[in-house]
């Protein structure tokens, strides 16, 4: 039998490190650089929330390389990145996320530049992670702040990923494999170490696909805004265009793009594998549910209690401790009174998901389940939506705790409040920018 965990919530929050360590961004991309078939590049473009530990370790291998990095605010700058800055070796440009901002235009029209500068023969390493489709923005037939208005109605709508980066890809002169297509244009060849974010670990999605030959259309750009009721008149007009044959869709995979090297060095999987070893570790048997579970974080909460109930009816807390890890990322559908109308409180997908589970919990317990459950719902990238939390722990006396502090969960799920609620309760993970983005972790743990 294990001893008993003297403190589970920070066995959460060591789980959740222990599992960010284990799949450093740097070290992913050093350990495959190191590799056989690599060699110097004549450029290195970086560009998502973990641009920075990406580019560290390319010049840790081939420290005279050129570079231009696009990265979020607040990310970390090394040592050795720094030098190289002062030293004129490279450019780095920090820009928002999610929505793009000019400073992303700059940089993003900047590495084309450098790109189109590239001699036949040349070697263009890219190193992409998530956020890189907000940060790495060249609007194409709109301007940026219809971009921008649009991104935000897309978000707020509840658009998946998918939906989101196939609009962006037919409004861009650098997503949809537009960027590898000005490499090749020049003669370089291009390799791209990608980590993921998105479920399913599809290159054409991370990031918007820059280097990855795009099967998306026009017409599928459309078919989105029709989908979520949204008119933007510029956009629709451009896209059009696009399906009319007017303008240049994106490119379908050819010869030319046997010259371009795609792979994908880190996804969800992985993160979960490290936080289910580090729990295992602990004398906690840790069981992965998968790493696609993706829809409303409301709807996930209701789909975790469910296990939750199943596992409690069935005895398995006899086993305990044990821990139920889950990945894939949830979305939040404010609605139309939040898009247009009002603005929503603060949070996240992650601590959406937590709000709403601690109310699935409460009904359980009202079932006459005595749970002695905890739990963490957090984002790899250590930000989770407007929120300055990556994510929420949960605990047995959550409710409880809440209640004697006049916190009301459900009017806050209301509101889309739920950083709000787990500042005040406490409960909220504050971590920064972790330079890492893997999608999400989610552990329940049954004591």
């Amino acid at each position: 039998m294990s001893a008993p965990i003297a403190n589970p919530r920070a066995l959460l929050d060591a789980t959740y490190r222990a599992a960010l360590r284990a799949t450093d961004a740097g070290a992913l991309v050093r350990a495959r650089l190191l590799q056989p078939g690599f060699k110097a590049p004549s450029l290195v473009a970086a560009f998502g929330k973990a641009s920075l530990p990406m580019l560290d370790a390319a010049l840790s291998v081939y420290p005279n390389s050129r570079f231009l990095a696009l990265a979020p605010d607040g990310l970390e700058v090394s040592p050795a990145v720094q030098a190289a800055l002062d030293q004129g070796q490279g450019e780095l440009h920090l820009a928002r996320h999610p929505v793009p901002d000019e400073r992303g235009v700059r940089g993003a029209t900047r590495l084309l530049e450098l790109v189109n500068g590239l001699q036949a023969g040349a070697d263009l390493l890219v190193l992409g992670s998530g956020g890189g489709s907000a940060l790495l923005c060249a609007p194409w037939g709109v301007t940026l702040g219809q971009k921008q208005a649009l991104t935000r109605d897309l978000l707020a709508s509840g658009a998946s990923i998918h939906d989101l980066n196939t609009v962006r890809k037919h409004l861009s002169h650098v997503k949809g494999g537009r960027l590898a297509q000005a490499a090749l244009g020049r003669g370089a060849s291009v390799t791209a170490l990608l980590l993921s974010d998105v479920i399913g670990d599809d290159p054409s999605v991370i990031a918007s696909g820059p280097t990855v030959p795009d099967a998306s259309t026009f017409s599928d750009a459309l078919a989105v805004l029709g989908r979520f009721g949204l008119g933007h008149p510029a956009a629709r007009a451009h896209l059009q265009r696009g399906r009319a044959g007017e303008l240049p869709d994106t490119p379908n995979p050819g010869p030319a793009f046997a010259r371009v090297h795609t792979e994908v060095i880190g996804s969800n999987r992985l993160l979960l594998n490290a936080a289910a070893a580090h729990l295992d570790s602990q004398g906690v048997r840790a069981i992965i549910l998968g790493d696609a579970f993706g829809g409303e974080a409301r709807d996930l909460a209701a789909t975790h209690a469910a296990i939750i109930r199943s596992v409690y009816t069935s005895g398995t807390p006899a086993l305990a401790p044990v821990a139920l890890i889950s990945g894939g990322e949830a979305t939040v559908t404010l609605g139309p009174a939040f898009v247009f109308d009002a603005a929503p409180g603060i949070g996240g997908r992650n601590q959406e998901f937590a709000l709403a589970f601690l109310m699935e919990m409460g009904l359980l317990e009202s079932e006459g389940l005595n749970l002695n459950l905890w739990g963490l719902s957090a984002g790899s990238d250590g930000i989770d939506g407007t929120s300055a939390a990556a994510g929420a722990f949960l605990m047995p006396d959550s409710l409880v705790r809440a209640r004697a502090r006049g916190l009301d969960p459900a009017a806050a799920l209301h509101r889309h409040d739920s950083g709000t609620f787990f500042a005040a309760l406490g409960d909220a993970l504050i971590t920064g920018p972790t330079g890492q983005n893997l999608n999400d972790l989610r552990v329940l743990l049954a004591l």
